[in-house]
């Protein structure tokens, strides 16, 4: 039996060695940059220092204990999570919604050009969009300019830790709706023309096509998406918050991998910093998999 495997992997291999050749720069990528990398996993049950290399002074599950131990725990995590769950809550639903929107339009070229404008925000960096954010919360920025407009008061939004939140989302959804939307506007090419046609036959409008027809057709696509969006709930991006937060803010700014950052790089404490990672690496392959499990009892979707 095993020979026989070994018979047909040969002859796919030279019938298709051109494909795999493609394919061998991203493998190459992905063993080096993502799982060679996961040996330094180890530091993090040592008191590494960059002069003695690995192997040395282990310390067992101390710089674990440690961080649950931090007083600033309960910041963390909550922050982390509130930030993760209003990002799901209000840019999830976004892309869906303009995809279905596309998916309406009958001018081409209209929706050519809205897609196109829609898409932009994605291509702009990070580093510009926190610099845009910083400029227009300001005291005499355009987000002031607008609430005096409307009888409010002036005050600079990013020293307030109650609108922190509230931007970053709010900034996050602008960036991503238009490039996640992708995504669901192949899953809509793909919808069979055939169904709309016994639709319109039974009389449903453009409302109920969509509801009975489009969505149903997107809704394995839809939940795979939101598995792989729950699976990265704890990783929230620290680049943006870095170039965002202040100490005025920390309160509902600070998150776990800004966290790792400060103690790991800035405070060279690289154990502890690698022991926090990977708890939090740890939990959203736990969420990924509940999710994935539930999905699969609720839908009979998953990601395996």
């Amino acid at each position: 039996m095993k020979e026989k495997h070994g018979i047909i992997i040969k002859k796919d291999l030279r019938r298709n060695w051109v494909l795999y050749l493609i394919v061998l720069p991203v493998i190459l990528w992905y063993i080096l940059f993502c799982y060679k990398p996961m040996y330094g996993a180890l530091i993090a049950f040592q008191d590494y220092r960059p002069a003695q290399g690995f192997g040395v002074n282990w310390v067992g599950l101390k710089h674990f204990v440690r961080f649950f131990e931090n007083p600033f725990l309960g910041r963390l995590l909550r922050n982390t999570v509130l930030i993760s769950l209003y990002n799901l809550i209000f840019g999830f639903p976004v892309p869906i919604m303009l995809a279905l929107l596309f998916n309406e339009v009958k001018s081409k070229m209209f929706k050519n050009v809205a897609q196109t404008f829609m898409y932009l925000p994605h291509f702009i960096s990070m580093v510009v969009v926190c610099g845009m954010i910083t400029q227009f919360s300001l005291t005499t920025g355009l987000f002031n300019n607008i609430i005096e407009f409307f009888g409010g008061e002036a005050t600079p939004l990013l020293q307030r830790p109650e609108l922190y939140r509230t931007i970053y989302v709010a900034s996050n959804v602008w960036k991503n709706f238009g490039w996640d939307s992708i995504i669901f506007v192949a899953a809509l090419a793909g919808v069979d023309t055939q169904l709309y046609d016994a639709a319109r036959v039974d009389g449903a409008g453009r409302w109920k096509q969509m509801l009975h027809v489009t969505l149903p057709s997107i809704m394995p696509t839809i939940v795979i998406m939101l598995i792989l969006k729950i699976g990265g709930m704890m990783s929230v991006g620290y680049e943006k918050t870095l170039l965002l937060y202040n100490e005025t803010i920390y309160e509902t700014a600070d998150i776990i991998s800004t966290y790792v950052y400060r103690v790991g790089l800035m405070d060279k404490q690289y154990s502890y910093a690698s022991a926090v990672d990977l708890l939090n690496s740890a939990v959203n392959i736990l969420l990924v998999v509940t999710a994935n499990k539930i999905s699969k009892k609720v839908t009979e979707t998953s990601l395996w």
